[in-house]
């Protein structure tokens, strides 16, 4: 299976090449990998620099940046691809939206500076948004950035951030103006090393994505130079994440969907083996419903999330459809686990087989990005309810 459709209209002969190799990049680099990571917490330095070398990030950037100068299909097969060999780990969701970011609203300097090393992975990046009191309501938050001289001093904490212990390069969410609400929100750029008054915490246990290192960030009057300001002016932070928010949101969906094409697949092989009662678990009726329920949402999911992809490549993805896609996708992925769990058995909710790990990595699709909650309210604001 594969995230390009025959009926597609945004993919070319490039893009189908693209998904070919980067498949094969990743069932010999990353999917030998998985336990290791999800042990120690944490994705080797050395698979950012291999994926960096083969091209496979950036492919949306222009190439007087290190990019290819493709469009955003690219990021998106390599999104669905990672989901397609069941990895969670690697960060390369944030890292993606991180460069569209810089991409988007960076100085010339700043994309100079910064894109090529994101691009080659040699520098690891993280966005650093939520709160202990505020998730999702991001215009909520405390830390802020005072001007002193040619210098912000940043002070406050972070929580639950993706890459937080490997990040060289983060932006930071902040208040400017913290008399502003919403219009006084700021994108900052921290350059880690070095960087004094910079603290992460621990790596933090989820129920998930063990493999994915996740921090809480502490700022106490950390100096960052005023340069390194998103933008022309403060003040256009919120406004800079809302428009960057139906990538994100649509990422989701393209995730969920490379995790259910694989579960489908695992679970397709274990009940074919399978016995009981003197014959195949595939040979039971329930089983063959179960499973062509999964297939029809995944390709259901599948022609969505390419119509958004088309979307967005036009300039046309608009947030309740990115929502739709993230809310529906998540919601479908955490259903398809189940039902190929249940079809595991006592076999399902052992840690040795994928389907129990994905089981896991799945719940939080639901959370990040916006709990499917807020996707609903933004969903139903667009219909004028």
């Amino acid at each position: 299976m594969s995230l390009i459709k025959n009926t597609t209209t945004w993919a070319s002969d490039e893009h189908k090449m693209f998904a070919d190799s980067t498949r094969k990049l990743f069932q010999a680099e990353m999917a030998p990998n998985i336990e290791k990571w999800a042990e120690q917490g944490i994705v080797d330095r050395s698979f950012w620099k291999t994926v960096g070398e083969q091209g496979v990030m950036g492919g949306s950037i222009d190439e007087d940046y290190g990019g290819s100068g493709g469009g955003i299909g690219f990021d998106a097969i390599t999104i669905y691809e990672q989901g397609r060999v069941g990895d969670t780990g690697w960060g390369y969701g944030i890292q993606t939206i991180v460069i569209h970011y810089i991409n988007a609203y960076g100085s010339e300097e700043q994309k100079t500076k910064w894109l090529p090393r994101l691009i080659s992975g040699d520098s690891v990046a993280a966005i650093a948004m939520t709160e202990p009191g505020t998730g999702s309501d991001l215009q909520s938050v405390q830390t802020h950035a005072e001007k002193d001289g040619n210098h912000y001093k940043i002070n406050g904490s972070k929580i639950f951030i993706t890459n937080g212990h490997t990040a060289d390069i983060i932006v930071i969410v902040a208040k400017t103006d913290r008399s502003a609400g919403a219009k006084g929100v700021s994108l900052i750029v921290l350059e880690t090393e070095g960087a004094e008054g910079f603290r992460r915490g621990r790596n933090l246990r989820k129920l998930g994505m063990k493999g994915s290192d996740t921090a809480e960030l502490f700022f106490e009057d950390v100096r960052v130079p005023t340069a390194n300001l998103l933008g022309q002016e403060e003040g256009q932070g919120f406004y800079q994440l809302m428009k960057q928010l139906p990538w994100e949101r649509l990422m989701i969906g393209i995730t969920a969907l490379g995790f259910i094409d694989f579960a489908i697949d695992e679970t397709v092989k274990y009940v074919q083996d399978r016995k009981a009662f003197g014959k195949r678990i595939m040979d039971f009726q329930n089983t063959r419903f179960k499973l062509a329920e999964c297939k029809t949402k995944a390709e259901l999911l599948r022609t969505f999330v390419n119509d958004g992809i088309a979307r967005l490549e036009a300039g046309e993805l608009d947030a309740a459809t990115a929502s739709m896609a993230k809310w529906w996708g998540s919601q479908t992925q955490n259903e398809v686990m189940h039902e190929c769990l249940q079809l595991h058995g006592g076999y399902g909710f052992m840690m040795e087989y994928p389907i129990a790990r994905l089981y896991a990595d799945s719940r939080v699709q639901m959370i990040y990005g916006g709990t499917n909650e807020i996707m609903k309210e933004l969903i139903a604001r667009s219909m004028d309810i």
